[in-house]
């Protein structure tokens, strides 16, 4: 189903964080030590790590800072314990935005996603206020280069290895899959000789805002303010950035 790629939107706002290596590589870290922490340091029986440390390779993280993240977290020293939290509030324009963040200090991390919200003509609102508006979804992103299989050849092998949908760019095949899903669709992929862009169980949301002029430029400026926190993971919105170069 070709359509609005909405890995456009993600993939803009990765490819920014990407060029801020270092700190990309300490929030992969704080990741993976939660994954580990909670599940176990064996990517083979804990789901969760496999998934971060994927995502950590495909970031070209090296190997050592994975193990010695798994390494914290499975030791029998005392450590930082981080706590999961989420920020939910609007961007300018009525922008729904979803803020999820690793942190020691709740504090900290608040007041700084509140700052944050307020400097660009933001609000943050009730826990629950704008979460409705997405829908929890895995995304494998296939890219067409060099791949000799046409939309409905791949649209069949997606639904047959138990996808929900696919959309259809010029550069990639966007794969949508039910979070308890998504392992087994991509296993099978994969056996089926495919590599992915992307492999993540991301926020995907059901409608787009586009914004212009002085709103989009403090939308920007509030999901960069955001992601360079050192406490934030992850910053989900609705704001249609396909569009922007």
């Amino acid at each position: 189903m070709a359509g609005h790629s909405k890995w456009k939107n993600i993939q803009r706002r990765k490819n920014a964080q990407d060029a801020k290596r270092g700190k990309l590589f300490m929030k992969l870290a704080k990741e993976i030590y939660v994954a580990a922490k909670t599940g176990g340091g064996d990517p083979s029986a804990n789901p969760g790590l496999r998934l971060v440390i994927e995502k950590a390779k495909a970031a070209n993280m090296p190997n050592e800072n994975i193990e010695r993240a798994i390494k914290k977290a499975t030791g029998n020293q005392e450590h930082t314990n981080y706590e999961e939290v989420k920020y939910e509030g609007y961007g300018p324009g009525g922008v729904a935005v979803m803020v999820t963040c690793l942190t020691d200090n709740k504090n900290r991390t608040a007041s700084n996603v509140r700052v944050a919200f307020s400097k660009n003509g933001g609000n943050l609102g009730e826990t629950g206020c704008v979460s409705y508006l997405f829908d929890r979804k895995g995304l494998l992103v296939i890219s067409r280069e060099e791949l000799d299989i046409d939309e409905d050849d791949m649209l069949l092998q997606a639904i047959e290895a138990g996808a929900e949908e696919m959309e259809t760019t010029d550069e990639s095949f966007e794969i949508y899959t039910a979070p308890e899903n998504f392992e087994e669709v991509k296993n099978k992929l994969a056996e089926n000789g495919f590599s992915f862009v992307t492999a993540e169980i991301t926020m995907i949301p059901q409608t787009y805002t586009t914004l212009t002029g002085d709103d989009l430029t403090k939308m920007l400026r509030l999901i960069d303010m955001l992601e360079d926190d050192d406490d934030v993971q992850e910053v989900y919105h609705n704001l249609d950035e396909s569009a922007i170069e």
